[in-house]
């Protein structure tokens, strides 16, 4: 009991000394120790980190799930230790809804068999985001959790550490100049001066221990960024993909939905490749010109005859596949992704296409699976 009453004794006479040091530093009535510009540096630089990945982080998760009350929800299944409950993505719930009005409307009627087609799509891409959600979460993440309650924590502790250190130093140094103030006026201070000044080098010697300690964290932030930039690739390319999924199935839905009856499907411009700098218009127009075809005229004209179709006079261009593509009809030519074909336009064809020749078979491709060559 007496031990712990004088450990209490103690704790508290330290941390009233730290206290008068510190308020007195403010008032500027006593001396502070400085660190290096090396050292304050490297603190910058650790608060910076700290600061930008807390932002980067939360933002994610709102690009992740915008919901606030189901960000909370999933922060308090994490902190519990828990798993999280599997949710319904946004795109998932309207297919449901789509589904069941066509039940309820008609599954054979046009604006039915549409609504079908349209909740598959909405399906797929509702199963794509979870994906990427997922994937993002443990790759992205996780990572700059990890290191904002894990490593930062230890930072912090150490940095405190230091701090008290340093106020324990400049406590004593102040005690010994007072005592060496006295020694000048009287002998009887000699053994005062001498305690002063073994604390002092003892406390010398801890705040240097404690600064290196520090010091080593500090310099730890360069191998955090290096971490941070491999998880924030793994989060592009998860989120490239995403969004390449996203586009063949929309893709794919286009051109189903061209094929119904009374159902008007197109847009005045055509859409921009993902993954390529060339605009399907622009490939379009710098694309040597054939001649005319009876199968590519306007719709309810005779179809595309292949047999018929020749490459231009003027030459051809070669181009490189981007995705696999599956032929919708013989008029059409099937594709694999990174393959090379030789591509022409012909007049009166939608922009969106070309005829494609690889070997002896030949068809329409859409410009948009492509990245023409020079």
């Amino acid at each position: 009991m007496d031990f712990n009453m004088k450990k209490l004794a103690s704790d508290a006479g330290i941390f009233f000394t730290r206290a008068v040091q510190f308020t007195e530093e403010k008032f500027g009535q006593a001396e502070k120790t400085e660190l290096d510009a090396q050292f304050e540096n490297l603190l910058a630089r650790a608060d910076s980190t700290k600061n930008w990945t807390e932002k980067i982080l939360r933002q994610t998760e709102v690009l992740l799930q915008p919901n606030p009350s189901a960000r909370v929800e999933e922060f308090l299944y994490e902190k519990l230790d828990r798993k999280v409950p599997s949710r319904v993505t946004n795109g998932e719930l309207l297919a449901q809804y789509m589904a069941e009005a066509a039940s309820e409307l008609g599954p054979t009627t046009p604006y039915g068999k549409t609504l079908i087609k349209v909740a598959e799509a909405e399906k797929r891409l509702g199963a794509a985001e979870r994906d990427f959600i997922h994937t993002a979460s443990i790759n992205f993440l996780t990572p700059l959790r990890t290191f904002l309650e894990g490593d930062w924590k230890t930072i912090s502790k150490e940095r405190r550490l230091l701090h008290n250190r340093r106020l324990d130093l400049d406590a004593c140094k102040a005690r010994l100049k007072k005592a060496k103030a006295a020694e000048a006026k009287a002998t009887l201070w000699n053994d005062e001066a001498d305690k002063a000044e073994q604390e002092l080098r003892v406390a010398q010697t801890e705040f240097d221990r404690q600064a290196e300690v520090t010091r080593l964290l500090l310099e730890g932030i360069s191998s955090t960024h290096v971490n941070h930039l491999r998880c924030l690739h793994e989060f592009v390319e998860s989120q490239t993909t995403y969004y390449a999924q996203c586009y063949r199935h929309m893709l794919d839905l286009q051109k189903q939905l061209g094929r119904f009856p009374g159902t008007f499907v197109g847009t005045t411009e055509p859409a921009s490749p993902p993954l390529s700098s060339t605009s399907p218009t622009t490939a379009a127009a710098t694309m040597p010109v054939g001649p005319s075809v009876a199968g590519l005229a306007p719709p309810g004209e005779a179809a595309l005859r292949l047999e018929e179709v020749a490459p231009p006079a003027s030459g051809t261009r070669k181009a490189r596949v981007l995705y696999d593509y599956e032929a919708a009809d013989s008029s059409e030519l099937a594709l694999l992704a990174d393959e090379l074909i030789t591509v022409y336009s012909l007049p009166g064809m939608d922009p969106d296409w070309l005829i494609g020749e690889r070997g002896n078979k030949k068809g329409k491709v859409p410009v948009t699976y492509l990245e023409l060559l020079s």
